[in-house]
Protein backbone atom coordinates (compact mmCIF):
# COMPACT_ATOMS: atom_id res chain seq x y z
CA UNK A 1 0.00 0.00 0.00
CA UNK A 2 1.07 3.96 -0.45
CA UNK A 3 0.83 3.94 3.09
CA UNK A 4 3.66 2.01 3.51
CA UNK A 5 5.93 4.02 1.70
CA UNK A 6 5.42 7.34 3.73
CA UNK A 7 8.28 7.51 6.63
CA UNK A 8 7.48 8.74 10.18
CA UNK A 9 10.52 9.75 11.30
CA UNK A 10 10.71 11.84 14.89
CA UNK A 11 14.34 12.41 15.48
CA UNK A 12 15.73 15.53 17.28
CA UNK A 13 18.77 17.18 16.78
CA UNK A 14 19.43 16.73 20.44
CA UNK A 15 20.43 12.94 20.25
CA UNK A 16 22.52 13.97 17.43
CA UNK A 17 24.39 16.28 19.51
CA UNK A 18 24.78 14.18 22.47
CA UNK A 19 26.91 11.38 20.63
CA UNK A 20 30.06 13.19 20.87
CA UNK A 21 29.12 16.11 23.90
CA UNK A 22 31.82 17.22 25.52
CA UNK A 23 32.91 19.52 28.84
CA UNK A 24 34.09 21.64 26.39
CA UNK A 25 31.14 22.30 24.90
CA UNK A 26 29.06 22.28 28.38
CA UNK A 27 30.65 24.84 29.35
CA UNK A 28 30.27 26.92 26.20
CA UNK A 29 26.71 25.99 26.32
CA UNK A 30 26.07 26.94 30.15
CA UNK A 31 27.38 30.73 29.35
CA UNK A 32 25.31 31.03 26.29
CA UNK A 33 22.16 29.52 27.89
CA UNK A 34 22.54 31.52 31.23
CA UNK A 35 22.72 34.60 28.55
CA UNK A 36 19.99 33.95 26.85
CA UNK A 37 17.80 33.35 29.80
CA UNK A 38 18.83 36.47 30.98
CA UNK A 39 17.85 38.29 27.54
CA UNK A 40 14.44 36.54 27.73
CA UNK A 41 13.56 37.55 31.43
CA UNK A 42 12.51 40.96 29.86
CA UNK A 43 11.11 40.28 26.72
CA UNK A 44 8.67 37.36 28.27
CA UNK A 45 7.13 39.27 30.19
CA UNK A 46 6.64 42.77 28.33
CA UNK A 47 5.51 39.79 25.28
CA UNK A 48 2.84 38.84 27.58
CA UNK A 49 1.37 41.90 29.27
CA UNK A 50 1.21 43.45 25.43
CA UNK A 51 -0.78 40.55 24.37
CA UNK A 52 -3.39 41.14 27.17
CA UNK A 53 -2.01 38.13 29.90
CA UNK A 54 -0.41 38.39 33.13
CA UNK A 55 3.68 38.44 32.84
CA UNK A 56 4.11 34.82 34.32
CA UNK A 57 2.37 33.68 31.41
CA UNK A 58 5.24 34.70 29.37
CA UNK A 59 7.67 33.06 32.12
CA UNK A 60 6.11 30.29 32.22
CA UNK A 61 5.83 29.91 28.08
CA UNK A 62 9.45 30.72 27.92
CA UNK A 63 10.26 27.90 30.57
CA UNK A 64 8.21 25.41 28.95
CA UNK A 65 8.11 25.83 25.56
CA UNK A 66 12.28 26.49 25.52
CA UNK A 67 12.96 23.80 27.36
CA UNK A 68 10.41 21.17 24.88
CA UNK A 69 11.11 23.01 21.60
CA UNK A 70 15.44 22.46 22.27
CA UNK A 71 14.75 19.06 23.55
CA UNK A 72 12.64 17.77 20.36
CA UNK A 73 13.70 20.48 17.94
CA UNK A 74 15.41 19.60 14.56
CA UNK A 75 17.76 22.68 15.30
CA UNK A 76 20.92 22.39 17.45
CA UNK A 77 20.79 26.19 18.74
CA UNK A 78 17.35 27.53 18.54
CA UNK A 79 15.81 29.59 21.38
CA UNK A 80 11.85 29.02 21.81
CA UNK A 81 9.69 31.32 23.51
CA UNK A 82 6.83 33.83 22.90
CA UNK A 83 7.83 36.82 20.04
CA UNK A 84 6.24 39.41 19.10
CA UNK A 85 4.69 37.64 16.06
CA UNK A 86 1.57 36.47 18.43
CA UNK A 87 1.13 39.50 20.42
CA UNK A 88 -1.78 41.30 18.10
CA UNK A 89 -3.48 38.23 17.32
CA UNK A 90 -3.65 36.57 21.25
CA UNK A 91 -5.05 40.22 21.71
CA UNK A 92 -7.52 39.99 19.45
CA UNK A 93 -8.57 36.64 20.56
CA UNK A 94 -8.59 37.48 24.44
CA UNK A 95 -11.00 40.15 24.10
CA UNK A 96 -13.29 38.60 21.66
CA UNK A 97 -13.16 34.85 23.02
CA UNK A 98 -11.81 35.23 26.01
CA UNK A 99 -8.13 33.32 28.00
CA UNK A 100 -10.10 30.02 28.40
CA UNK A 101 -10.75 30.02 24.26
CA UNK A 102 -7.02 31.44 23.59
CA UNK A 103 -5.66 28.33 25.43
CA UNK A 104 -7.61 25.98 23.46
CA UNK A 105 -6.97 28.09 20.19
CA UNK A 106 -3.33 27.77 21.11
CA UNK A 107 -3.76 23.61 21.68
CA UNK A 108 -5.44 23.58 17.81
CA UNK A 109 -2.51 25.23 16.47
CA UNK A 110 -0.39 22.78 18.26
CA UNK A 111 -1.88 19.96 16.59
CA UNK A 112 -2.00 22.01 12.93
CA UNK A 113 1.93 22.09 13.60
CA UNK A 114 1.83 18.38 14.39
CA UNK A 115 0.62 17.16 11.30
CA UNK A 116 2.46 19.68 9.48
CA UNK A 117 5.20 17.91 10.50
CA UNK A 118 4.58 14.64 10.35
CA UNK A 119 2.82 14.86 6.72
CA UNK A 120 6.89 16.75 5.93
CA UNK A 121 5.49 20.16 4.92
CA UNK A 122 8.32 21.65 6.36
CA UNK A 123 9.46 22.61 2.96
CA UNK A 124 6.25 24.48 1.93
CA UNK A 125 6.78 27.03 4.08
CA UNK A 126 9.11 28.79 1.94
CA UNK A 127 7.08 28.90 -1.17
CA UNK A 128 5.52 32.25 1.17
CA UNK A 129 6.10 35.14 -0.62
CA UNK A 130 8.77 37.62 0.41
CA UNK A 131 6.23 41.12 0.38
CA UNK A 132 3.32 38.92 2.11
CA UNK A 133 6.35 38.14 4.86
CA UNK A 134 7.53 41.55 5.58
CA UNK A 135 4.43 42.77 5.02
CA UNK A 136 2.60 41.52 8.19
CA UNK A 137 5.62 41.08 9.63
CA UNK A 138 6.31 45.02 9.39
CA UNK A 139 2.70 45.83 10.09
CA UNK A 140 2.87 43.43 13.44
CA UNK A 141 5.56 46.01 14.63
CA UNK A 142 3.28 48.98 14.17
CA UNK A 143 0.76 47.33 16.22
CA UNK A 144 3.20 46.28 19.06
CA UNK A 145 4.19 50.01 18.87
CA UNK A 146 0.89 50.51 19.87
CA UNK A 147 0.05 49.14 22.56
CA UNK A 148 2.86 50.27 24.75
CA UNK A 149 2.38 54.24 23.90
CA UNK A 150 -0.13 53.83 27.17
CA UNK A 151 2.26 52.72 29.51
CA UNK A 152 5.39 54.72 27.70
CA UNK A 153 3.50 57.93 28.22
CA UNK A 154 2.11 56.98 31.36
CA UNK A 155 -1.55 57.63 29.98
CA UNK A 156 -4.95 57.31 32.44
CA UNK A 157 -7.03 56.07 29.79
CA UNK A 158 -10.24 54.48 31.93
CA UNK A 159 -11.73 52.67 29.31
CA UNK A 160 -11.11 49.34 28.27
CA UNK A 161 -8.10 49.45 25.44
CA UNK A 162 -10.01 48.30 22.02
CA UNK A 163 -7.92 45.66 19.99
CA UNK A 164 -8.99 47.79 16.32
CA UNK A 165 -5.90 49.79 15.45
CA UNK A 166 -7.99 53.05 14.75
CA UNK A 167 -9.95 52.98 17.66
CA UNK A 168 -6.77 52.64 20.03
CA UNK A 169 -5.65 55.66 18.32
CA UNK A 170 -8.93 57.26 19.12
CA UNK A 171 -8.72 56.30 22.28
CA UNK A 172 -5.54 57.28 23.10
CA UNK A 173 -5.59 60.95 21.59
CA UNK A 174 -8.66 61.35 23.64
CA UNK A 175 -6.54 60.60 26.62
CA UNK A 176 -3.38 62.88 25.07
CA UNK A 177 -3.67 65.25 28.04
CA UNK A 178 -2.80 63.10 30.59
CA UNK A 179 0.86 61.96 30.06
CA UNK A 180 2.40 61.39 32.80
CA UNK A 181 6.03 63.20 32.59
CA UNK A 182 7.59 60.99 35.17
CA UNK A 183 7.05 57.93 33.08
CA UNK A 184 7.78 59.18 29.57
CA UNK A 185 11.76 60.51 31.48
CA UNK A 186 11.97 56.71 32.86
CA UNK A 187 10.97 55.20 29.11
CA UNK A 188 12.76 58.07 27.54
CA UNK A 189 16.04 57.12 29.49
CA UNK A 190 15.35 53.45 29.12
CA UNK A 191 14.82 53.42 25.09
CA UNK A 192 18.31 55.44 25.22
CA UNK A 193 19.98 52.34 27.10
CA UNK A 194 19.07 49.59 25.05
CA UNK A 195 20.30 51.66 22.34
CA UNK A 196 23.43 53.40 23.28
CA UNK A 197 24.56 49.79 25.68
CA UNK A 198 27.71 49.17 24.26
CA UNK A 199 27.85 45.97 21.30
CA UNK A 200 30.77 44.59 23.22
CA UNK A 201 29.01 44.35 26.29
CA UNK A 202 25.93 43.97 24.74
CA UNK A 203 27.40 40.07 24.17
CA UNK A 204 27.05 39.19 27.79
CA UNK A 205 24.57 41.45 29.50
CA UNK A 206 21.81 42.97 27.06
CA UNK A 207 20.80 46.27 27.30
CA UNK A 208 17.07 45.42 27.72
CA UNK A 209 18.42 43.08 30.71
CA UNK A 210 19.95 46.47 32.61
CA UNK A 211 17.09 48.37 31.87
CA UNK A 212 15.26 46.17 34.04
CA UNK A 213 17.69 46.31 36.88
CA UNK A 214 17.28 50.01 36.00
CA UNK A 215 14.08 50.63 36.59
CA UNK A 216 13.44 48.01 38.80
CA UNK A 217 16.25 49.24 41.18
CA UNK A 218 14.96 53.28 40.82
CA UNK A 219 11.16 51.57 42.10
CA UNK A 220 12.60 49.98 44.73
CA UNK A 221 14.88 52.20 46.11
CA UNK A 222 12.29 55.22 45.56
CA UNK A 223 9.48 53.55 47.29
CA UNK A 224 11.48 52.47 50.22
CA UNK A 225 11.24 54.17 53.85
CA UNK A 226 14.90 55.66 53.57
CA UNK A 227 15.05 57.23 49.89
CA UNK A 228 10.84 57.86 49.41
CA UNK A 229 11.16 59.26 45.80
CA UNK A 230 7.74 60.94 45.19
CA UNK A 231 7.81 60.75 41.75
CA UNK A 232 7.77 56.96 41.84
CA UNK A 233 4.88 56.30 43.53
CA UNK A 234 2.87 57.05 40.53
CA UNK A 235 5.05 54.68 38.30
CA UNK A 236 2.81 51.99 37.14
CA UNK A 237 4.38 48.98 37.98
CA UNK A 238 3.70 44.96 37.83
CA UNK A 239 2.73 45.02 41.02
CA UNK A 240 0.20 47.65 40.99
CA UNK A 241 -1.02 46.30 37.59
CA UNK A 242 -0.90 42.48 38.13
CA UNK A 243 -0.10 42.15 41.84
CA UNK A 244 3.02 40.90 40.99
CA UNK A 245 4.14 36.92 40.01
CA UNK A 246 3.44 33.99 41.44
CA UNK A 247 6.60 32.12 43.50
CA UNK A 248 5.86 28.71 42.28
CA UNK A 249 5.92 26.24 39.40
CA UNK A 250 3.26 26.51 36.79
CA UNK A 251 0.16 24.73 37.55
CA UNK A 252 -2.07 22.57 35.24
CA UNK A 253 -4.95 24.05 33.65
CA UNK A 254 -7.72 22.47 31.64
CA UNK A 255 -9.40 25.50 29.71
CA UNK A 256 -13.28 25.23 29.99
CA UNK A 257 -14.15 23.96 26.05
CA UNK A 258 -17.31 25.67 24.33
CA UNK A 259 -17.90 23.63 21.11
CA UNK A 260 -19.87 26.82 19.56
CA UNK A 261 -16.41 28.55 19.35
CA UNK A 262 -14.50 25.76 17.61
CA UNK A 263 -15.47 26.58 14.49
CA UNK A 264 -14.70 30.07 15.01
CA UNK A 265 -11.21 29.82 16.21
CA UNK A 266 -10.14 27.39 13.34
CA UNK A 267 -9.06 30.92 11.47
CA UNK A 268 -7.25 32.64 14.37
CA UNK A 269 -5.43 28.84 15.37
CA UNK A 270 -4.68 28.53 11.72
CA UNK A 271 -2.85 32.01 11.87
CA UNK A 272 -0.82 30.81 14.94
CA UNK A 273 0.29 27.85 13.55
CA UNK A 274 1.49 29.22 10.38
CA UNK A 275 3.39 32.35 12.17
CA UNK A 276 4.88 29.91 14.29
CA UNK A 277 5.56 27.55 11.53
CA UNK A 278 7.06 30.81 9.32
CA UNK A 279 9.13 32.20 11.75
CA UNK A 280 10.49 29.21 13.53
CA UNK A 281 12.04 28.03 10.31
CA UNK A 282 12.82 31.29 9.00
CA UNK A 283 14.88 31.33 12.46
CA UNK A 284 16.55 27.98 11.67
CA UNK A 285 17.37 29.00 8.26
CA UNK A 286 19.21 32.11 10.23
CA UNK A 287 20.64 29.93 12.19
CA UNK A 288 21.97 27.50 9.70
CA UNK A 289 24.14 30.49 8.21
CA UNK A 290 25.52 31.16 11.52
CA UNK A 291 26.57 27.41 12.64
CA UNK A 292 27.44 25.80 8.91
CA UNK A 293 24.41 23.49 10.11
CA UNK A 294 21.43 21.67 8.45
CA UNK A 295 18.01 22.03 10.31
CA UNK A 296 15.22 19.57 9.72
CA UNK A 297 12.24 21.46 9.12
CA UNK A 298 9.77 18.77 9.87
CA UNK A 299 11.00 17.61 13.31
CA UNK A 300 10.97 21.34 14.28
CA UNK A 301 7.30 21.78 13.35
CA UNK A 302 6.92 18.70 15.64
CA UNK A 303 8.55 20.31 18.23
CA UNK A 304 6.42 23.48 17.57
CA UNK A 305 3.74 21.49 17.55
CA UNK A 306 4.35 19.64 21.15
CA UNK A 307 5.26 23.00 22.83
CA UNK A 308 2.25 24.79 22.03
CA UNK A 309 -0.01 21.59 22.92
CA UNK A 310 1.71 21.78 25.97
CA UNK A 311 2.15 25.16 26.97
CA UNK A 312 -1.65 26.40 27.32
CA UNK A 313 -2.05 23.25 29.70
CA UNK A 314 0.58 25.12 32.63
CA UNK A 315 -1.06 28.91 31.59
CA UNK A 316 1.57 29.47 28.70
CA UNK A 317 0.42 31.40 25.25
CA UNK A 318 1.62 30.33 21.57
CA UNK A 319 5.28 30.00 21.29
CA UNK A 320 7.62 29.93 18.40
CA UNK A 321 11.82 29.80 17.76
CA UNK A 322 13.15 33.43 18.05
CA UNK A 323 15.45 34.68 15.88
CA UNK A 324 17.18 37.54 17.80
CA UNK A 325 17.46 34.84 21.60
CA UNK A 326 18.78 32.29 18.98
CA UNK A 327 21.55 34.31 17.77
CA UNK A 328 22.46 35.77 21.13
CA UNK A 329 22.78 31.69 21.74
CA UNK A 330 25.34 31.46 18.78
CA UNK A 331 26.75 34.22 19.72
CA UNK A 332 27.65 33.39 23.22
CA UNK A 333 29.17 30.11 22.10
CA UNK A 334 26.17 27.57 22.47
CA UNK A 335 26.08 24.76 19.59
CA UNK A 336 23.47 22.22 20.91
CA UNK A 337 20.18 22.39 22.26
CA UNK A 338 21.82 21.87 25.68
CA UNK A 339 22.07 25.17 25.52
CA UNK A 340 18.31 25.88 24.85
CA UNK A 341 17.51 23.93 28.20
CA UNK A 342 20.29 25.84 30.33
CA UNK A 343 18.37 28.77 29.34
CA UNK A 344 14.69 27.29 30.42
CA UNK A 345 16.32 26.27 33.27
CA UNK A 346 17.71 29.89 34.34
CA UNK A 347 14.48 30.91 33.94
CA UNK A 348 13.03 28.93 36.27
CA UNK A 349 15.18 29.67 38.90
CA UNK A 350 14.56 33.46 38.22
CA UNK A 351 11.26 32.72 38.69
CA UNK A 352 11.48 30.62 42.12
CA UNK A 353 13.74 32.90 43.33
CA UNK A 354 13.62 36.84 42.45
CA UNK A 355 9.39 36.24 42.02
CA UNK A 356 8.90 39.03 44.99
CA UNK A 357 11.20 41.26 43.53
CA UNK A 358 9.32 41.80 39.91
CA UNK A 359 6.34 43.81 41.76
CA UNK A 360 8.81 46.39 41.36
CA UNK A 361 9.46 46.35 37.80
CA UNK A 362 7.84 49.28 36.15
CA UNK A 363 5.58 48.83 33.04
CA UNK A 364 7.51 51.80 31.14
CA UNK A 365 10.50 49.86 31.32
CA UNK A 366 9.16 47.19 29.86
CA UNK A 367 7.11 49.17 26.52
CA UNK A 368 10.63 50.68 25.95
CA UNK A 369 11.92 47.42 25.61
CA UNK A 370 9.31 46.78 23.40
CA UNK A 371 9.36 49.76 21.39
CA UNK A 372 13.09 49.04 20.63
CA UNK A 373 11.83 45.27 19.39
CA UNK A 374 8.96 46.97 17.55
CA UNK A 375 11.83 48.83 15.81
CA UNK A 376 14.20 46.27 14.82
CA UNK A 377 11.25 44.17 14.13
CA UNK A 378 9.83 46.48 11.04
CA UNK A 379 11.55 46.03 7.97
CA UNK A 380 11.30 50.08 7.02
CA UNK A 381 14.18 49.99 4.57
CA UNK A 382 11.67 48.39 2.59
CA UNK A 383 9.24 51.77 1.95
CA UNK A 384 11.82 53.57 0.70
CA UNK A 385 12.63 51.04 -2.06
CA UNK A 386 9.18 50.34 -3.12
CA UNK A 387 9.68 52.08 -5.88
CA UNK A 388 12.31 49.61 -7.81
CA UNK A 389 10.13 46.95 -6.90
CA UNK A 390 7.76 45.22 -9.48
CA UNK A 391 4.50 47.00 -9.06
CA UNK A 392 2.80 43.58 -8.15
CA UNK A 393 5.07 42.72 -5.07
CA UNK A 394 5.16 47.11 -4.04
CA UNK A 395 1.62 46.20 -4.29
CA UNK A 396 0.98 42.62 -2.15
CA UNK A 397 3.48 44.34 0.56
CA UNK A 398 1.29 47.33 1.28
CA UNK A 399 -1.96 45.15 1.54
CA UNK A 400 -0.24 42.86 3.76
CA UNK A 401 0.98 45.98 5.88
CA UNK A 402 -2.38 47.71 5.31
CA UNK A 403 -4.42 45.01 6.02
CA UNK A 404 -2.41 44.05 9.33
CA UNK A 405 -2.89 47.05 10.70
CA UNK A 406 -6.05 48.21 9.47
CA UNK A 407 -7.92 44.92 10.57
CA UNK A 408 -6.68 41.49 11.32
CA UNK A 409 -3.40 39.59 10.79
CA UNK A 410 -5.72 36.83 9.72
CA UNK A 411 -7.20 38.62 7.16
CA UNK A 412 -3.77 40.19 5.71
CA UNK A 413 -2.42 36.77 5.73
CA UNK A 414 -5.10 35.36 3.35
CA UNK A 415 -5.83 38.19 1.33
CA UNK A 416 -1.66 38.40 0.93
CA UNK A 417 -1.23 34.48 -0.22
CA UNK A 418 -4.05 34.90 -2.33
CA UNK A 419 -3.39 38.26 -3.93
CA UNK A 420 0.09 37.16 -4.44
CA UNK A 421 -0.99 33.82 -5.89
CA UNK A 422 -2.93 35.92 -8.56
CA UNK A 423 -0.17 37.56 -9.15
CA UNK A 424 2.16 34.85 -9.42
CA UNK A 425 -0.18 33.35 -11.92
CA UNK A 426 -0.34 36.56 -13.91
CA UNK A 427 3.20 36.73 -14.32
CA UNK A 428 4.39 33.26 -15.16
CA UNK A 429 1.23 33.09 -17.73
CA UNK A 430 2.71 36.24 -18.90
CA UNK A 431 6.42 34.28 -19.79
CA UNK A 432 4.40 31.63 -21.93
CA UNK A 433 4.58 32.25 -25.51
CA UNK A 434 3.00 30.34 -28.68
CA UNK A 435 3.76 31.70 -31.95
CA UNK A 436 4.18 30.37 -35.34
CA UNK A 437 7.49 29.78 -36.43
CA UNK A 438 9.98 29.29 -39.78
CA UNK A 439 12.98 29.92 -41.06
CA UNK A 440 13.02 33.71 -40.41
CA UNK A 441 11.81 33.63 -37.21
CA UNK A 442 13.89 30.35 -36.10
CA UNK A 443 15.42 31.17 -32.40
CA UNK A 444 16.51 27.16 -31.75
CA UNK A 445 19.92 26.50 -32.15
CA UNK A 446 21.58 24.57 -35.00
CA UNK A 447 20.52 20.61 -33.85
CA UNK A 448 16.34 22.05 -33.31
CA UNK A 449 16.51 25.07 -36.11
CA UNK A 450 14.38 25.13 -39.10
CA UNK A 451 17.07 26.35 -41.10
CA UNK A 452 17.35 24.23 -44.08
CA UNK A 453 15.01 22.12 -43.41
CA UNK A 454 11.89 21.62 -46.33
CA UNK A 455 8.82 21.97 -44.52
CA UNK A 456 6.12 20.57 -46.73
CA UNK A 457 3.17 22.34 -48.24
CA UNK A 458 -0.19 22.63 -45.74
CA UNK A 459 2.44 21.95 -42.87
CA UNK A 460 2.38 25.08 -39.99
CA UNK A 461 4.67 24.89 -37.17
CA UNK A 462 3.86 26.31 -33.69
CA UNK A 463 6.20 26.92 -30.64
CA UNK A 464 5.08 26.89 -27.12
CA UNK A 465 7.67 28.00 -24.73
CA UNK A 466 6.88 28.48 -20.95
CA UNK A 467 4.37 26.74 -18.59
CA UNK A 468 1.20 25.57 -20.32
CA UNK A 469 -1.09 25.76 -17.76
CA UNK A 470 -4.59 27.28 -17.00
CA UNK A 471 -3.43 30.94 -17.05
CA UNK A 472 -1.95 30.55 -20.52
CA UNK A 473 -3.66 27.69 -21.96
CA UNK A 474 -5.62 30.19 -23.78
CA UNK A 475 -3.27 31.59 -25.30
CA UNK A 476 -3.43 28.07 -27.90
CA UNK A 477 -7.05 29.09 -28.93
CA UNK A 478 -6.03 32.29 -29.54
CA UNK A 479 -3.12 31.93 -31.66
CA UNK A 480 -5.62 29.58 -33.39
CA UNK A 481 -8.13 32.38 -34.07
CA UNK A 482 -5.22 34.37 -35.81
CA UNK A 483 -4.96 31.71 -38.69
CA UNK A 484 -6.83 32.97 -41.43
CA UNK A 485 -6.96 28.96 -42.78
CA UNK A 486 -6.01 26.09 -40.63
CA UNK A 487 -3.38 23.98 -42.09
CA UNK A 488 -3.60 20.32 -43.39
CA UNK A 489 -1.08 19.43 -40.54
CA UNK A 490 -0.11 21.82 -37.22
CA UNK A 491 3.04 21.01 -35.66
CA UNK A 492 3.58 21.86 -32.11
CA UNK A 493 6.96 22.31 -30.48
CA UNK A 494 6.49 21.43 -27.10
CA UNK A 495 10.08 21.47 -26.16
CA UNK A 496 10.51 24.24 -24.06
CA UNK A 497 7.55 23.17 -22.09
CA UNK A 498 8.14 21.89 -18.51
CA UNK A 499 5.32 21.60 -16.82
CA UNK A 500 1.44 21.18 -18.27
CA UNK A 501 -2.05 21.18 -16.23
CA UNK A 502 -5.38 19.82 -16.97
CA UNK A 503 -6.59 22.76 -18.45
CA UNK A 504 -3.25 22.65 -20.83
CA UNK A 505 -3.93 19.22 -21.94
CA UNK A 506 -7.96 20.27 -22.20
CA UNK A 507 -6.59 23.17 -24.57
CA UNK A 508 -4.81 19.91 -26.93
CA UNK A 509 -7.95 17.87 -26.49
CA UNK A 510 -9.74 20.09 -27.88
CA UNK A 511 -7.40 21.33 -30.76
CA UNK A 512 -7.54 17.66 -31.28
CA UNK A 513 -11.06 17.60 -31.87
CA UNK A 514 -11.49 20.63 -33.68
CA UNK A 515 -8.45 19.53 -36.56
CA UNK A 516 -10.29 16.22 -36.37
CA UNK A 517 -13.14 17.00 -37.19
CA UNK A 518 -11.90 18.97 -40.41
CA UNK A 519 -9.94 16.14 -41.38
CA UNK A 520 -6.89 17.61 -40.14
CA UNK A 521 -3.48 16.24 -38.40
CA UNK A 522 -1.69 17.47 -35.33
CA UNK A 523 1.46 16.22 -34.52
CA UNK A 524 3.76 17.09 -31.12
CA UNK A 525 7.57 17.80 -31.63
CA UNK A 526 9.64 16.95 -28.47
CA UNK A 527 7.35 17.07 -25.33
CA UNK A 528 8.96 16.67 -21.67
CA UNK A 529 8.65 13.87 -19.30
CA UNK A 530 5.76 15.57 -17.55
CA UNK A 531 3.67 16.60 -20.01
CA UNK A 532 4.07 13.32 -22.08
CA UNK A 533 3.50 11.60 -18.53
CA UNK A 534 -0.06 13.55 -18.42
CA UNK A 535 -0.79 12.77 -22.12
CA UNK A 536 -0.09 9.10 -21.60
CA UNK A 537 -2.38 9.27 -17.95
CA UNK A 538 -5.60 11.08 -19.66
CA UNK A 539 -5.13 8.83 -22.94
CA UNK A 540 -4.12 11.35 -24.96
CA UNK A 541 -1.65 9.76 -26.52
CA UNK A 542 -3.47 6.66 -27.79
CA UNK A 543 -6.29 8.86 -29.28
CA UNK A 544 -4.07 11.37 -30.82
CA UNK A 545 -1.92 8.39 -32.22
CA UNK A 546 1.94 7.54 -30.55
CA UNK A 547 3.56 8.06 -34.07
CA UNK A 548 2.44 11.47 -34.21
CA UNK A 549 4.20 12.47 -30.92
CA UNK A 550 7.85 12.24 -31.87
CA UNK A 551 11.39 13.07 -30.58
CA UNK A 552 12.35 16.05 -32.65
CA UNK A 553 11.42 18.45 -35.28
CA UNK A 554 13.07 16.51 -37.92
CA UNK A 555 11.01 13.28 -37.04
CA UNK A 556 7.86 15.85 -36.65
CA UNK A 557 8.19 16.97 -40.60
CA UNK A 558 9.18 12.90 -41.43
CA UNK A 559 6.11 12.14 -39.78
CA UNK A 560 4.34 15.56 -41.64
CA UNK A 561 5.50 14.48 -45.41
CA UNK A 562 4.51 10.47 -44.75
CA UNK A 563 0.56 11.96 -43.71
CA UNK A 564 0.51 14.16 -46.58
CA UNK A 565 1.55 11.21 -48.91
CA UNK A 566 -1.12 9.14 -47.18
CA UNK A 567 -4.16 11.79 -48.12
CA UNK A 568 -2.91 12.06 -52.09
CA UNK A 569 -3.59 8.13 -52.15
CA UNK A 570 -6.78 7.66 -50.63
CA UNK A 571 -9.89 8.10 -52.81
CA UNK A 572 -11.31 11.47 -53.62
CA UNK A 573 -14.23 12.56 -51.36
CA UNK A 574 -13.22 11.03 -48.43
CA UNK A 575 -11.95 12.88 -45.11
CA UNK A 576 -8.85 11.50 -43.71
CA UNK A 577 -9.18 10.42 -40.12
CA UNK A 578 -6.47 11.98 -37.94
CA UNK A 579 -3.29 9.72 -38.17
CA UNK A 580 -4.29 7.89 -34.88
CA UNK A 581 -6.42 5.42 -37.23
CA UNK A 582 -3.04 4.52 -39.11
CA UNK A 583 -0.88 4.71 -36.14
Amino acid sequence: MAIDRIKFTFRPKLLDALKDYSRAKFFKDLVAGVTVGIVAIPLAMAFAIASGVKPEAGLFTAVIAGFLISVLGGSRVAIGGPTGAFVVIIYGIIQQYGLDNLLICTVMAGVILLIMGFARLGSMIKFIPYPVVIGFTSGIAVLIASTQIKDFFGLRVDEKMPADFVDKMILLARNADTVGWPTVLLATASVLLIVLWPKKLARWIPGSFIVLIFGTGLVWLGQSDFFHLPFTMNLATIGSQFGGIPQSLPQFHMPVLEWHHIQQLVRPATTIALLAAIESLLCCVVADGMIDDRHDSNQELMAQGVANILCPLFGGIPATSAIARTATNVKNGGRTPVAGIIHALTLLGVLLVAAPVAKYIPLATLSAVLFVVAYNMGEWHVFARLTRWPKSDAIVFLTSFSLTVLIDLTTAVEIGMVLAAILFIRRVSETTQITAVDESTETEGPHHSLVGKQVPEGVLIFRVFGAFFFGAADKLESAMQNLRQEPEILILRMRKVLVMDATGLNALEELFERLHKHGKHLILSGPHTQPLLAMAKAGFLDRIGRKNVCEHIDAALERAREILEQKKLKPAGTTGANAAASA
